[in-house]
């Protein structure tokens, strides 16, 4: 096959650059190891930016995330709660920085997007095996791999990784630096057909350890408790779940969740993650396969949408104006807003989590924390500037540099 451009991995981040480029009418190929009925069938979190909500309007991929609540649309927020030891404070984004985000889960994400390949006639194979890629410092990179038991190739202009931190292509990034840090302790999530315990989200911090309330829809909820980094989904009865989360939340919410048998629960490791430079001669890389955050923030699908808006935008000066500083630029300036985003996702988990080796000086500086957030406008300010989403730098793409250099 001959081919513009190979996207490898059709997650959100490579079905939402497929159908970008071909709005651009920028042919591609994308390549998928799993069905697709198995990555229809993830379970994620679906906290979604404005900015990334934006991206979406635009793409024409919000017809049902914009229906009414009521009518199994998206979930506008326009705020966040946080609680330290049963004390609540509401970080209002409305009224703070004017913006919102919108609760719409990464599944019905990528449904739309399966739907819009499909309108757009992309070139999608999924199931494929033996991934390998080649000849990425020239200009016509190739893509090697199994499907259907054939052994093909696919040669193209640009190989775009979007693949996951466990995919094939970040390892083809010669002299990559690796920045690493694991945190100790994991989140136990289970989700449940129950009415959500409030109106917005509750991050709680309590001595027990952290909590989160969110929810998908009126009679769908998703909770999660920290737990020890090497606990069993087994070690955890649907009973000790719940007790244990309500010991961790303000008594006035408590009173409130109602509980019933789980229909999905996991654990999810916490760690940060970022691989640079985000690019090799004709390779880009983009979302997991370049960085991942902890979900405390809900950076990660924001994230890789940001990645691929900055990809879309720079094939599209090359294509069609023969610029290739955006090109040069993307891996700079994907960094600079990649670096924020893990800051802010270390600086939540920071703040509302019990770290084994924490001292009480560090249990002090917390509550200094929740305390200045509490009596400052400008702290809350900013924590909703980062929540809600900072901008999708394409000014800076365009002018070929970061605001400030990675």
């Amino acid at each position: 096959m001959r081919t513009r451009v190979t996207i490898i991995g059709a997650g959100p981040a490579g079905s939402l650059l497929a159908h970008l480029l071909q709005g651009a009418g920028i042919d591609c190929v994308l390549l998928e190891r799993r069905s697709r009925d198995y990555v229809l069938g993830r379970i994620r979190a679906g906290v979604l930016e404005a900015g990334t909500v934006g991206v979406l309007r635009d793409a024409d991929l919000a017809g049902r995330m914009d229906r009414p609540r009521e009518d199994g649309g998206g979930d506008p927020h326009d705020g966040v709660g946080l609680a330290l030891d049963h004390g609540r404070l509401r970080i209002d984004f409305a009224d703070l920085v004017d913006r919102r985000v919108m609760l719409w889960g990464q599944t019905e994400v990528q449904r739309d997007l399966y739907d819009a390949l499909e309108v757009d006639g992309t070139t999608f194979l999924d199931r494929v095996d033996e991934v390998d890629l080649h000849d990425l410092d020239t200009d016509r990179p190739r893509v090697t791999f199994l499907h259907d038991g054939t052994r093909q190739q696919i040669t193209s202009d640009w190989v775009i990784g979007c693949d996951g931190s466990h995919g094939v292509s970040s390892g083809h990034v010669p002299d990559q630096r690796v920045f690493e840090h694991s945190y100790p302790f994991g989140w136990l999530g289970i989700l449940s057909e129950t009415p959500p315990v409030d109106d917005e989200l509750v991050y709680a911090s309590h001595e027990r350890g952290f909590a989160l309330c969110s929810m998908r829809h009126a009679m769908l909820s998703r909770y999660y408790v920290q737990c020890e980094a090497d606990d069993r989904v087994d070690d955890w009865s649907d009973d000790r779940f719940w007790t244990e989360l309500a010991d961790r939340l303000p008594d006035e919410i408590a009173e409130r969740l109602v509980t019933g048998p789980s229909i999905e629960k996991s654990i999810t490791p916490l760690r940060s993650f970022v691989a640079e430079p985000m690019r090799h001669g004709r390779l880009l890389l983009a979302g997991d396969a370049a960085h991942v955050v902890p979900p405390t923030g809900a950076k990660g699908l924001n994230l890789a949408v940001s990645d691929v808006v900055l990809v879309a935008a720079a094939l599209r000066a090359h294509y069609h104006e023969g610029d290739d500083d955006p090109v040069d630029a993307y891996s700079d300036v994907a960094l600079s807003r990649v670096w924020k985003a893990v800051r802010f996702s270390w600086w939540l988990t920071t703040l509302t989590h019990r770290f084994p080796d924490r001292s009480p000086f560090d249990r002090r500086i917390q509550a200094a924390e929740f305390d200045h957030l509490a009596s400052s406008r400008n702290a809350r300010a900013t924590f909703a500037d980062n929540y809600t989403g900072l901008p999708i730098p394409l000014d800076d793409l365009h002018a070929g540099r970061p605001r400030v250099a990675a």
